[in-house]
């Protein structure tokens, strides 16, 4: 049997900050306003809360741009509501986890205030300068937030590497004194109690000396999984992380499952978890994310069953359908026309929820939040997006209503408007202005309506959660996909020992017949419709878990 490390039995809660509650009236969120969420987040039962970036920051990116490891952003608060918010989060006997960037830090940073002075200055070597090629950038490489990936400093005529925003140059994790800040920059907040680490873009750190041109300016054969970033992160583990009784997720685009197993195997001595997005980028095209379509389902279960079933026994799994930087999953996977909103979101939990792995709730998931429903560029913040219209639109390659259709669907500002409290002004988030539109259907979707209603999906996401707390069929079976090719049923089984759930997910509007899956298929554990279910037949959009006798 696997050993259940707390992590692998956690669930996580993922907030964002800025648009989870405001305390103060200034339209962006804040670290007392997630004091004052606390019981909210544990009543629904999760165990685990991971907070994206709130420290010293520009803000160019949202604050994956940091200016300081040690302080807290102002608009967030202080480091001592920093001290209560873990506090509180303790006494309730959960845990917090901290994003770590350290791929990039903000060009406001003071390493990088010292480096840009002079090429022999002691800081130079923290980042990745090169010197121009016959008068241009270094090499062809593309920002993955558009433009070069290069940076010209006119102190002293040579580019440094910036993968995101210009704002954001590269670490180079090739000298030592980086590494060395970094992991005493870890220390100090494990040691201020903190309980691990979310590790943004971190299969990303380690970049080659050589840095040829990449077809059509592509970055990506050269930077992800780049040639030292195992030794980095098992030295890193070694250091910092195995010395702590925590959790370590990173996040890696770009993943297969065998390059995933190296960052996450058991026997390894690196992460705990990582974070994959082939499931996430299964619509990406011609113009890459920007898109209108939606997965196509038989591709979607291929994805779910490779992880599920060449992972076990060797590394563990994330369980997630959106975070910061998707769309909405409602928008994106299931339905959200009001008819269908709730139920989709509903059977798109137990769906996932099922699985092997650790679930991972966005910040209004569990309310069925959708997509935020802007029609005008103006309404967009985003600099990701930004960058994508103009760079779309002013090229001529695709019309503006083209453009705002694709950021409709995929922008990662679907996720970011700000949390769907009450049914207000405001939406309960705040007494002033938001700091981003609150989504289009607050006054359909919010905290104070869901929890009022005890057919909700908040409540149906609290009973889903705690039939997997200690259970062995979730934590330990094997996963069998039935029906691959069938376009409109999403089916598998789990079977441990002498116990087992078939679980039937219906992603249309359709009915759907039922094949006869050869099972002994006992009584409903579980489903989204209010009475009893049928293992023959599944109404729109209906999920159902049934118990397997033997």
């Amino acid at each position: 049997m696997d050993k259940v490390e707390w992590w692998k039995d956690a669930v996580v809660y993922q907030i964002y900050p800025k648009s989870f509650q405001d305390s103060n009236g200034d339209g962006i969120g804040d670290l007392r306003g997630i004091i004052r969420r606390l019981d909210y987040i544990k009543t629904l039962g999760a165990d685990v809360i991971w907070l994206c970036p709130v420290y010293d920051s520009p803000n160019a990116d949202n604050g994956y741009d940091i200016r300081d490891y040690y302080s807290i952003h102002a608009d967030y608060g202080t480091m001592e509501d920093f001290d209560l918010l873990l506090k509180e989060v303790h006494q309730r006997d959960m845990k917090l986890i901290m994003d770590l960037v350290v791929n990039h830090t903000s060009d406001e940073h003071p390493w990088f205030q010292e480096s840009r002075k002079a090429k022999d200055n002691p800081y130079r070597d923290y980042y990745i300068w090169r010197e121009a090629k016959d008068g241009h950038e270094p090499n062809n490489w593309s920002s993955w937030f558009g433009g070069s990936a290069w940076e010209m400093d006119p102190a002293t005529g040579m580019y440094y590497l910036h993968i995101f925003h210009k704002k954001q140059p590269d670490l180079n994790w090739e000298n030592p004194s980086v590494r060395a800040e970094i992991y005493k920059m870890m220390e100090w907040w494990l040691n201020k109690g903190v309980d691990g680490f979310r590790m943004d873009v971190i299969n990303l750190i380690s970049k080659p000396e050589q840095m040829p041109d990449g077809i059509n300016g592509d970055l990506s054969p050269y930077c992800v999984n780049g040639p030292n970033v195992h030794r980095y992160l098992r030295e890193m583990n070694r250091q910092v992380s195995a010395r702590y009784d925590i959790m370590t997720v990173g996040e890696c685009p770009g993943l297969t499952v065998e390059t995933a197993k190296k960052y996450a195997g058991y026997d390894r001595g690196e992460l705990h978890m990582v974070f994959q997005f082939e499931h996430t980028g299964l619509t990406d095209g011609i113009y890459g994310k920007w898109t209108t379509q939606s997965p196509y389902l038989p591709d979607l279960k291929a994805v779910f069953e490779k992880w599920q079933t060449q992972m076990r026994g060797e590394a563990w799994n994330c369980l997630f359908w959106g975070n910061h930087d998707q769309p909405r999953a409602v928008s994106k996977f299931g339905c959200d026309l009001p008819e269908y909103r709730d139920l989709s979101a509903k059977m798109l939990c137990l769906c996932l929820y099922f699985m092997q792995g650790t679930p991972y709730i966005y910040q209004g998931e569990e309310l069925g939040m959708a997509n935020a429903g802007f029609f005008d560029i103006g309404q967009y913040k985003d600099v990701e997006s930004l960058n994508a219209y103009h760079s779309f639109v002013d090229s001529g390659t695709l019309d503006k209503r083209a453009m705002l259709d694709c950021l409709a669907h995929v922008s990662r500002d679907n996720a970011r408007t700000p949390m769907q409290w009450e049914n207000n002004a405001g939406a309960g988030f705040t007494q002033g202005t938001p700091w981003i539109s609150v989504g289009a259907n607050w006054r359909a979707v919010n905290a104070e309506r869901e929890l009022s209603n005890p057919d909700s999906v908040y409540y149906f996401y609290q009973k889903v959660l705690r039939l997997r707390k200690n259970n062995p069929v979730i934590l330990h079976g094997d996963f069998r996909l039935l029906w691959p090719e069938d376009e409109a049923l999403f089916a598998y089984t789990r079977i441990y020992g002498n116990k087992g759930y078939l679980v039937l997910c219906n992603f249309s509007d359709k009915e759907l017949r039922i094949p006869d899956p050869g099972l002994n298929i006992g009584p409903l554990l579980i489903g989204n419709y209010s009475g009893q279910a049928s293992s023959h037949i599944l109404r729109a959009y209906e999920g159902a878990v049934f118990t397997i006798t033997f």
